[in-house]
């Protein structure tokens, strides 16, 4: 009796498998879709015709008895869609070998895998998917839940990549800064200039960053990260040169000037409309004190763009000023007399000699042009030039040379009676009209000749005023001077 179901139930595998090589797999058809027809490669769901590549895999086979009835194979896959918790309600239902699939789930990949087990289970002819997909609630947070657990997740798993991407980090930045230590001592030797020295360590110090920053990024498994920082830093390098082209250009500026030396520290220049002592040269700008006492300071690279009036440099300086006579006295006697009061002066260089020039001749007066040449770092200009206009006046006066004002011309419309006086009779009283001696009254008018008044304060330079305030004032900008001298060891 066994013998023969045996044979019974082989007969008729052998006939369900002759089946299937002539019509082949079961279809599966989804009620939603009117009878379409999923192939092998994918499955389509007609409610909304897309296709999930990423749907979950059904199993290959699903053994049942051989022969197995319709009862048998619902509630087999009854079973198994309550066993994944993914589907709510289900029902399956088989009449000759088609399942029908019923229920709800929240996914549509839920679905599409209810679909592919019921058409890998035994004897299953084709498959009828009317199971709904239920759509979430419009604030439904469950997503974000999920991610932030994923993101915890890998945290976790990523933490000893993190610590020994920080360590490796740390390390670089310590191998950075002994290669500046290192390049610095190198360069101290060869190079006077101490911008120069930093820009050089810097320039040695940067490729070794970029390695370990790269090894940092490779350990971590930021590999098409890392790619891009060390293929992008020609890019980035380009950006930042466009985005701070002004910082640029004064840095460059200032390696020309720390290189050029144009001035020094203390050197009295004129940078445009600006006068004073340089204080100082940073990698942005230069700082002056003018002679006001007051901080300035211009940017480096308009420094190196203007002109540069340096005072101090030669300390040698050449001032002038204008003196009137009258067309009465003699010319050659007032420049005589203008000559010596120069040659007696003690801060007038005699080398150069200075000059007393005809300049030109005015309405009342002849006007001479007075020349002489100082030490500019030992005496004030504005002193000694104060003191020798002095000095000329006094002279003038001495010698009875005149200084008239200018002649100013009055016309009356009409004729104006003059009555003229007597030497000897006052005017308008009768009483003798009082005499005075010519030199009498010069000598009363008399300048001094003291080389420098009490007013003038001394004839000396006013640089060591100037760097006193400049000791005591606080420094507007409190980066390295690049003009400071450092001998090379």
């Amino acid at each position: 009796m066994e013998d023969e179901k045996r044979s019974l139930k082989g007969t008729a595998t052998i006939c369900v498998a002759i089946w299937l090589l002539a019509f082949g797999r079961p279809s599966i058809v989804d009620a939603q879709g009117e009878g379409e027809v999923a192939t092998d490669a994918e499955i389509v769901d007609a409610s909304d015709g897309t296709t999930d590549e990423e749907a979950p895999q059904a199993p290959e086979k699903v053994d049942v008895d051989p022969l197995a009835n319709d009862s048998e194979i619902a509630e087999r896959l009854t079973a198994i869609l309550k066993a994944t918790e993914w589907f709510q309600q289900p029902e399956v239902r088989v009449e000759e070998g088609v399942v029908f699939l019923a229920g709800r789930t929240t996914k549509p990949e839920s679905k599409e895998w209810a679909s592919q087990l019921a058409t890998n289970t035994q004897d299953v002819v084709a498959v009828v998917n009317r199971i709904r997909v239920s759509e979430g609630p419009w604030w439904d947070l469950t997503p974000a839940w999920n991610e932030l657990r994923m993101l915890g997740r890998d945290a976790v798993l990523g933490m000893p990549l993190f610590i020994v991407g920080l360590v490796l980090l740390l390390l670089t930045w310590y191998a950075a800064r002994l290669s500046v230590g290192v390049a610095h001592r190198v360069f101290e030797r060869r190079m006077d200039n101490r911008l120069l020295r930093q820009v050089a360590a810097r320039a040695v110090a940067i490729p070794v960053f970029l390695i370990g920053l790269y090894l940092v990024l490779r350990i971590s498994g930021l590999t098409q990260m890392a790619a891009t920082v060390v293929g992008g830093t020609g890019l980035i390098g380009l950006v930042i040169g466009i985005a701070f082209r002004d910082i640029a250009e004064n840095f460059l500026a200032s390696i020309l000037i720390s290189t050029q030396r144009p001035f020094a520290i203390g050197d009295l220049i004129k940078i445009e409309d600006q006068h004073g002592f340089v204080q100082s040269v940073t990698t942005r700008g230069t700082l002056l004190m003018t002679l006001d006492g007051n901080h300035v300071q211009i940017p480096n690279a308009t420094v190196y763009k203007a002109t540069i009036r340096n005072f101090t440099a030669n300390p040698k300086i050449r001032q002038d000023f204008t003196v009137g006579v009258g067309y009465d006295d003699s010319l050659s006697a007032a420049q005589e007399t203008a000559l010596s009061v120069l040659r007696e002066h003690p801060t007038v260089l005699d080398d150069p000699e200075p000059w007393v020039l005809v300049e030109q001749l005015g309405a009342a007066t002849v006007n001479l042009r007075v020349y002489f040449w100082i030490d500019g770092n030992k005496h004030s200009v504005l002193k000694v030039r104060s003191a020798i206009v002095r000095q000329v006046k006094g002279a003038f006066d001495q010698a009875g040379i005149s200084m008239p004002d200018e002649a100013r011309e009055v016309i009356f419309p009409k004729d104006v009676p003059v009555r003229m006086l007597s030497d000897d009779t006052a005017s308008g009283n009768g009483h003798p009209r009082s005499t005075t001696n010519p030199q009498e009254h010069v000598s009363r008018k008399a300048e001094t000749d003291e080389v420098s008044t009490p007013a003038e304060g001394g004839l000396s330079s006013e640089a060591d005023e100037i760097r006193e305030q400049a000791s005591n004032s606080r420094t507007p900008d409190e980066g390295t001077n690049l003009l400071e001298v450092t001998p090379a060891s």
